[in-house]
């Protein structure tokens, strides 16, 4: 055995899983393990046969979401003691002091009558109780009012008397001297110093007063007596502003024990660790979360199987008795890579319900709402069959509603099932009939509307409504169907390049004429253009007569000659104003020619990564016909020359290989029906039905269709789709019989 040989049978052993029914069977029960797996966690409680006192041998997990209440209000405290003191500002305003006090001094120096001993002992005894009767006025103001809360200007006064400047003896006796225009120049230095450190934010006055000198030394004043005299009054004014605020801290440790989360043991955490004591907390701890067992049954885990193998059984009788064929391979050559591709969509929608549903707590059952259930359905739908979608949706409905069921005592919630159908079947009746990517937003867009529209609808049941509820609901549901159109379109080209899937969504894109070879072909062979998109028409037409792919007859029709832009001048249709250059070759040279341009345009598709069932047609749609033409004329100069023919028959046949699908024969027959039809200069309609049946008995005769599984009953459809659509498309060209008979009247 050669190294070819070797390479062709190891290649046959790999497409052999396709079709082979060991692995069909295979899939099948990796089906039901994906079941059984996804589902047990959630329908079989763990429980444990443990007694009190002793020592746990394992890490035991909460099945679910408990609340500890003796937690949570040790929590409460140690938040309430977090928080710090709370200190509030009290505008006091303290430069109306300094005015009170200046206005004073002044009243007092003015008074010619009073001597200065007792302008003195004046002095002594009114700076002092203005400080007081200033605070005094300020309470008397803002107690009536909300600006300040009581404890915190019982705290202010506290705080200012203990705070309270003593103004030097020494001062009183400077006091006197002073003119009135003396006072004038002080108050307003003193005035702008208070007002600026009283801006600052002081719990302790004293910081303020040592910046008092300073501030004096900068200003304009400079007699050394105003200066000390301002540099007292200036402190003396000078009080805290900034004061703890009780109730506000008080009011802040109570909000902070209420925003403490409760305390809660979240499912899968750890309750009991290996190696620790069962002690009587931790035991009346797994008793309420229900861990606890006499003795350990295998009921739930049967129910689970069982299930599990009726999802299973719902798979395989639908996929064997649809008209999908996928078990029985009908319409599948190679079924079996459909089934694992249906098996990865199962396991990627059920394993992003699985990860959606960890996130799902009791108080936030909503969340399971922006699952992208409708995922799963969508891309079987545009990867496989609209069928088997709506059957495979009500499984992810049954699935789901297990999974994000969070009620004890019950296996399914029936709003989750519901809603999940209700996307479910929006999407595939939204996409089913896809053209464009943009498509799978819009079916997008639809899921959340009627995601959204079936969220509402099952929380209406619920008295009383609780809004926030219904907001969370209604919006994930709504952003579930944004999130499922970002997951198809991403998903897709992963299903189309991996299992080699035409979708019709991947066909559009190849039919645009602004692709390359498109283009290509249009600019330099405009001829084989226009003859690939008449072929186009009528295979569609035929395809979809006998309910094959009419989109993908169509778009291989686009690419089935794109080999002839290699050598555009040697084909007919190509040949405007210019000889025939096969005139002036040999036959066996032209054969070669016309020939290679099914093997040029398959590795020109190759080159543009052009998907394998497009290359097909294009390698496929001539099987091995037979080149009469130039094989007559190879004859012909042979017999001129007087020599033996060395060569035969099969020498003038493409090399195939023969049409494996229905589509590449359909395209075959439409691709010489339409080159027939454009020969002939006044066709009639006897002489189109008379070539269309022609075509396909010969090619029928030369067996051209042995590898596909074309019936009789279809060829016979093809043959009257193909002249309903000849007329159509050549309806001015073809002579009807009426006519055909007036013209052989006699003048």
């Amino acid at each position: 055995m050669n190294r070819k040989q070797g390479v062709n049978r190891t290649n046959a052993q790999i497409a052999g899983w396709k079709h082979s029914a060991g692995v069909r069977w295979l899939l099948l029960f990796l089906f039901l393990l994906l079941f059984y797996f996804s589902l047990s966690s959630h329908l079989v409680p763990k429980t444990y046969n443990i007694q009190l006192n002793e020592v746990s041998n394992r890490d035991i997990r909460a099945p679910r979401q408990w609340e500890d209440e003796k937690a949570r209000l040790q929590a409460q405290q140690e938040a309430a003691d977090r928080v710090q003191t709370a200190y509030n500002i009290v505008a006091l305003r303290n430069e109306n002091l300094v005015d009170q006090i200046y206005q004073r001094i002044l009243q007092i120096n003015q008074d010619d009558q009073v001597s200065q001993t007792y302008k003195i002992d004046i002095y002594r005894t009114v700076i002092p109780s203005r400080y007081g009767q200033y605070i005094d006025e300020f309470l008397r103001t803002n107690r009536a009012t909300d600006n300040y809360n009581a404890t915190l200007l019982d705290e202010m006064v506290k705080v200012v008397k203990e705070q309270q400047y003593n103004v030097p003896e020494e001062t009183y006796y400077k006091l006197p001297k002073l003119s009135a225009e003396d006072l004038s120049v002080m108050q307003k230095v003193t005035r702008d110093i208070v007002k600026e450190l009283m801006n600052e934010q002081l719990r302790d006055a004293e910081t303020a007063r040592t910046k008092v000198a300073e501030l004096v030394n900068a200003s304009a004043l400079s007699d050394r007596t105003q200066r000390e005299i301002v540099q007292e009054l200036a402190r003396y004014a000078i009080t805290p502003n900034k004061f703890a605020d009780k109730q506000a801290t008080d009011e802040a440790r109570v909000q902070a024990q209420e925003n403490t989360p409760k305390v809660v043991i979240e499912e899968g955490d750890v309750v009991v660790r290996s190696g620790e004591k069962i002690t009587q907390e931790i035991y009346d701890r797994l008793q309420a979360l229900g861990l606890l067992q006499s003795k350990k049954t295998y009921w739930p885990h049967l129910g689970v199987l069982i299930l599990s193998v009726l999802f299973t059984l719902v798979i395989q009788q639908f996929m064997g008795h649809s008209e999908s064929g996928i078990w029985s391979g009908a319409k599948h050559k190679y079924s079996n890579a459909q089934i694992f591709m249906m098996l990865l969509i199962f396991l990627l929608n059920i394993a992003i319900m699985l990860i959606v549903s960890m996130i799902q707590t009791n108080s936030t059952t909503f969340v399971g709402f922006l699952a992208p259930v409708a995922m799963g359905a969508m891309l079987i739908t545009l990867l496989l069959d609209v069928h088997l979608a709506l059957i495979s949706s009500i499984l992810f409905a049954s699935v789901g509603s297990i999974l994000f069921n969070v009620h004890q005592g019950q296996i399914f919630d029936f709003k989750f099932g519901f809603v999940f159908i209700v996307v479910s079947f929006a999407a595939i009746f939204s996409i089913h009939r896809a053209s464009q990517r943009s498509t799978i937003l819009k079916a997008g867009i639809m899921v959340s509307l009627f995601g959204s529209i079936a969220s509402l609808a099952v929380l209406l049941f619920n008295q009383p409504i609780d809004s926030s509820q219904m907001m969370y609901t209604v919006g994930f549901s709504f952003a579930s169907g944004l999130l499922t159109a970002v997951l198809v379109i991403g998903l897709m080209p992963f299903f189309e390049v991996t299992f080699g899937i035409l979708s019709a969504l991947k066909l559009v894109e190849l039919s645009n004429p602004n692709h390359p070879l498109l283009r290509k072909l249009l600019t330099e062979t405009p001829g084989t253009y226009h003859h690939s998109v008449m072929v186009g028409n009528l295979s569609e037409a035929a395809a979809e007569s006998i309910g094959a792919n009419g989109l993908l007859c169509r778009v291989g029709s686009f690419y089935h000659d794109i080999g002839k832009t290699r050598r555009p001048s040697y084909f007919i249709e190509n040949q405007s104003n210019i000889e025939n250059p096969h005139d002036s070759i040999e036959p066996k040279l032209s054969k070669s020619i016309i020939i290679a341009h099914a093997r040029d345009g398959v590795e020109m598709l190759k080159g543009h990564n052009i998907p394998k069932p497009i290359r097909d047609i294009a390698e496929q749609h001539h099987g091995t016909t037979f080149l009469k033409f130039f094989y007559y004329k190879a004859l012909k100069l042979a017999e001129e020359a007087g020599e033996e023919p060395d060569f035969t028959e099969d020498d003038f046949r493409y090399p195939g290989p023969k049409a494996q699908s229905k589509e590449a024969a359909i395209v075959g027959i439409a691709d010489c029906v339409e080159a027939a039809v454009r020969s002939l200069r006044s066709p009639t309609m006897e002489q189109v039905e008379s070539m269309i049946h022609k075509i396909i008995k010969g090619r029928l005769d030369d067996n051209q269709f042995n590898e596909c599984d074309l019936t009789m009953k279809e060829l016979d459809k093809i043959a009257q789709s193909l002249k309903e659509s000849v007329i159509g498309i050549f309806h001015s060209r073809i002579e009807y019989p009426e006519e055909v008979k007036s013209k052989e009247r006699p003048a």
